[in-house]
Formats: C-alpha cells, sequence, structure tokens
C-alpha cells in the first residue's frame, strides 16, 4: 500500500505542507474530484500565508489575456493576488500568451492552474514548466488497492477507525466516485463520534445501493439461506432495481471464492489474488463443501442470467433465482430451497 496511498495522502492532505517556491503552480491530471481538491488546498495555503493578496478565480474556458492581467495588476487594497484558474487545457491564445509573459516576468502575484492531463493544451504545460512552473501530478485512483487507500487515509485524516469491512464496502460501492466517497466518510464519522465505524453502519448509509443489497443476497447465499435470499432479490426487484446489478454482486463474490480456494491451495500468492488479507480469511470461511465443479456451475449459471438479461431473455428473473438456488447449495445443481 505504501506508494500508492503516500501519493494519495500527498493529493488530498496537501493544506499541511508548504507550497512550493514558485509564482506559477500547474496541478495536472488524475481523478477530477482529487485535482479539485488539490488546487482548492493550495490555493487556501496560499492565501494563508500571504493575506495581503486577493482571492481570485479564473476559467480558462472564458478568461482572456486580458482578465489574467488585470488579475495580476497592483489595486488599492492590495499588490496583487493569489489566482485560481480551473480548465487550463481549454486556454486561448490570449490567456496562454498571458501566462507566458507571467512566468518570464513575475510578480507578486501567485498563480496555481489546473489541467485535466489530456493532450489539449499539453505545449502550454511544458513551456511553462521550462519558465519554473512547478507541476503537480494527481493520482487517478483508477485501481482498487489506490481507491481503499483512499478510503482509508480520509478516516485517518479525521482520526477515526474503520473495520476492514466497512471501508471495503465502501470502497466497492462509491470508489469510482471519489467526491460522494469522501463526503459519506465525513457524514459517518459526524453521525457516529464514538468508536470504530463499522459494517453495519455503512450498510445502513448505502441502503438501496444496487451493489450493497447484492451483496446482501449473496450473503444470504453463502449462508445457504435460499428462501431468504430469493425475498430479498424480489423485494429489490419490486423497489426498481435491475437484475443486472443483482447478477454482478453474486458473480464478484463467485469469483473472490475461486481466487480464495487458488491461493490455499497455492496455486497464485495473496498479491496475485489482489486481495485484502482479511478479505483472503473471510472466503476461505466459506469454502468448506465446495467443490471446483461446484464453483463452476455457479459461474455458468450467473454467465446465463447475465445474458438472459442483457438480450430481453424469456425469463432473467427465473434465471437469477436459479443461480441464488445453486449457490445456496455450494454448487450442487440437485439442491432445493429451503
Amino acid at each position: 500500500m505504501g506508494d500508492v496511498r503516500t501519493d494519495v495522502q500527498r493529493c488530498a492532505d496537501i493544506g499541511t505542507m508548504a507550497a512550493r517556491a514558485t509564482h506559477i503552480t500547474l496541478v495536472v491530471g488524475g481523478d477530477e474530484y482529487l485535482n479539485s481538491q488539490e488546487a482548492r488546498s493550495r490555493t487556501h495555503h496560499l492565501l494563508e500565508t500571504h493575506p495581503d493578496l486577493d482571492d481570485v478565480t479564473l476559467d480558462a474556458r472564458h478568461a482572456t489575456g486580458y482578465d489574467l492581467e488585470q488579475a495580476t495588476s497592483p489595486s488599492l487594497l492590495s499588490a496583487g493576488a493569489v489566482i485560481r484558474i480551473d480548465n487550463l487545457e481549454d486556454a486561448d491564445e490570449s490567456l496562454a500568451q498571458a501566462l507566458l509573459d507571467y512566468a518570464a516576468h513575475p510578480d507578486v502575484s501567485l498563480i496555481v492552474a489546473r489541467h485535466n492531463g489530456t493532450t489539449k493544451g499539453k505545449a502550454l504545460l511544458d513551456r511553462l514548466a521550462k519558465n519554473g512552473a512547478a507541476r503537480v501530478e494527481v493520482p487517478q485512483l483508477d485501481k482498487p488497492q489506490a481507491r481503499l487507500n483512499f478510503t482509508l487515509q480520509r478516516f485517518e485524516a479525521k482520526n477515526r477507525r474503520v473495520d476492514p469491512q466497512a471501508a471495503q464496502q465502501l470502497t466497492g460501492v462509491l470508489g469510482d466516485r471519489p467526491g460522494e466517497l469522501a463526503a459519506m466518510v465525513d457524514q459517518l464519522c459526524f453521525d457516529f463520534p464514538d468508536g470504530a465505524i463499522t459494517l453495519d453502519q455503512v450498510d445502513t448509509y448505502l441502503t438501496g445501493n444496487p451493489q450493497v443489497t447484492g451483496f446482501a443476497v449473496a450473503d444470504q447465499a453463502l449462508a445457504g439461506h435460499a428462501p431468504q435470499a430469493i425475498t430479498m432479490m424480489r423485494d429489490a426487484l419490486a423497489q426498481g432495481m435491475e437484475p443486472i446489478a443483482l447478477i454482478g454482486a453474486l458473480a464478484m463474490k463467485c469469483r473472490t471464492l475461486g481466487k480464495a480456494a487458488a491461493v490455499r491451495a497455492g496455486d497464485i500468492t495473496q498479491a496475485e489474488a489482489r486481495m485484502q488479507p482479511w478479505m483472503v480469511r473471510n472466503a476461505q470461511r466459506q469454502l468448506p463443501g465446495w467443490t471446483s465443479a461446484g464453483l463452476a456451475r455457479c459461474i455458468r449459471q450467473l454467465a446465463w442470467a447475465d445474458e438472459q438479461c442483457k438480450t430481453n431473455g424469456a425469463d432473467p428473473i427465473y434465471a437469477l433465482e436459479r443461480a441464488i438456488v445453486l449457490m445456496a447449495g455450494k454448487g450442487n445443481d440437485t439442491m432445493q430451497a429451503r
């Protein structure tokens, strides 16, 4: 977790760090939320350390070189400004030239400019860097481990503990939306001020999310409780949930079992399985009674259910129910719902 976690912490908690001694800082690429937070934190830090400067925000989609010249010029109340520029990739020629001119001959104003990391506007980034601008690369959070690290870091920043399963649940559901994930962490910490944040607390806040409901259905099925799992599934569908969302959660549970079995057999390492230690332990506790053939049958059944959903098959709900019953019987196709 070390390198990725270090990057995320540096990005999310930059307000505790001193800004570089440069007049222009380029915040480049990465996740949109983290990019915005990085720029916001750096701008806030500069305003705190330079209280004599004005606070100015420009949007490069609309701002011109004249706007930047006005922002950097002395006023009656200030000698300059801390200027945040959003959407630098959309800067027109006049704004780009004004930035280059200021980089070559800076005054007291300080600029933090956000760029989305695409090739658009890359030439401007390179020229500004050659003129002394500092470049900050923002992490993408495009891998599960990086997303989990981000979740854990958010709790650590608030001096709060979180149960591993609760952190994994939050990450699995909201990990591709860091802004919502950060807001959920903040809300949980505010509403539950004592002790570690638990899986039950997280699930309470995520009730109605297809992935959470799918995991709950899968847990009931893996525990051998086919009737309860089917009841939960039907309730979810009646509330408007799509079958494909439930199928995805069931399939994920099957894949987790398969990886845990492979780790136990020594076919792959835990690192190769890309699973947290607690996930491996939990999955391996569910392995007794399962066979490779049984797991394969469940995966084939889920694939058929997936096909029924995506191709408007004759009865996708029946296919989903059969998958649940099969999982409850550990892949035994003669299993009858109890």
